[in-house]
């Protein structure tokens, strides 16, 4: 699988079906390697991931990322599987471990250990019995890994790592950690705004869900921000971290700090400039490999 330097990470419940498929013909079109969806309270990854790839020829469909918690082991073998198969072998598996509110309070989960349940699920996924039509190649699977001992699993266990709101100092750390020839996958949001107080007010929203979550919030301590930076809906520091405002160079380089810092490749979140969910789609293109 060729992934490229280069994707696109995106909400698409903002799209009718058939502009999500129009949507992924666009990023394909601008020459992006892979789009990233997400799974959470919205539309399935896997049925819309299979109708996007009707409407593509080259481009990778990834999760970004599938909750562990949603399907058992035999489950998601089976839809990686599968999609894989029908998409000619372009389907790559992103996989996690939620978040405890997500999995206990919405799902009615028992939330595990996180690095124990997935060392667990992904040995059971290895193990499941599937007897459909094989797909091209074993897709490959990476896993939400933002600090050691789960970046360590996922260069044990799993392709690589695709961490999530993280910065290119995480980044420099995870490719230590991962070593070489495992793939390191960063999300990366970015505003096209040059206007500090405007692109500082929709960076705290879009972060706004993110900052209260034990994993994302840990990840920062262990970076090096101060529980301060967490306050009043973050500090400016924690915000230019994160978000990648500016004009389309400014946001090359934080991409190209990535690269620089040991990323394979970059999934890129173009956050929209009235606040809403979905991708600006004058900053993919912009920003496009094409």
């Amino acid at each position: 699988m060729e992934l490229g330097r280069l994707g696109v990470w995106s909400w698409i419940d903002s799209f009718a079906g058939a502009e999500a498929g129009a949507f992924a013909k666009r990023v394909e079109d601008w020459g992006y390697g892979a789009l990233w969806i997400p799974e959470a309270v919205g539309r399935d990854p896997f049925t819309a991931g299979a109708y996007m790839a009707t409407h593509t020829q080259r481009l990778v469909l990834a999760t970004g990322i599938a909750s562990i918690y949603a399907r058992d082991a035999m489950a998601m073998r089976s839809g990686r599987d599968t999609l894989a198969e029908f998409s000619g072998g372009r389907f790559l598996l992103g996989l996690g471990v939620s978040h405890a509110p997500m999995v206990t309070g919405l799902r009615g989960h028992e939330y595990g250990k996180p690095v124990t349940t997935m060392r667990a699920y992904l040995d059971a996924m290895q193990k499941a019995t599937y007897l459909g039509p094989a797909p091209p190649e074993t897709p490959p699977v990476v896993i939400a890994a933002l600090r050691p001992k789960m970046l360590a699993l996922a260069a044990e266990c799993a392709q690589g790592a695709h961490p999530y709101n993280v910065t290119p100092e995480h980044t420099a750390r995870a490719r230590k950690i991962l070593g070489e020839g495992a793939w390191l996958c960063p999300e990366q949001k970015v505003l096209l705004e040059t206007n500090a107080e405007k692109a500082r007010a929709l960076a705290r929203k879009n972060l706004a869900i993110y900052l209260g979550l034990p994993n994302y919030r840990n990840n920062l301590l262990w970076l090096g921000f101060e529980d301060a930076d967490f306050a009043d809906g973050g500090s400016d520091r924690l915000m230019d971290a994160l978000v990648a405002w500016g004009d389309a160079d400014a946001i090359r380089e934080r991409i190209q700090a990535h690269w620089d810092a040991g990323a394979d490749h970059v999934c890129i979140q173009a956050l929209r400039l009235d606040g809403e969910q979905g991708a600006d789609e004058r900053c993919l293109e912009l920003l496009a490999p094409a």
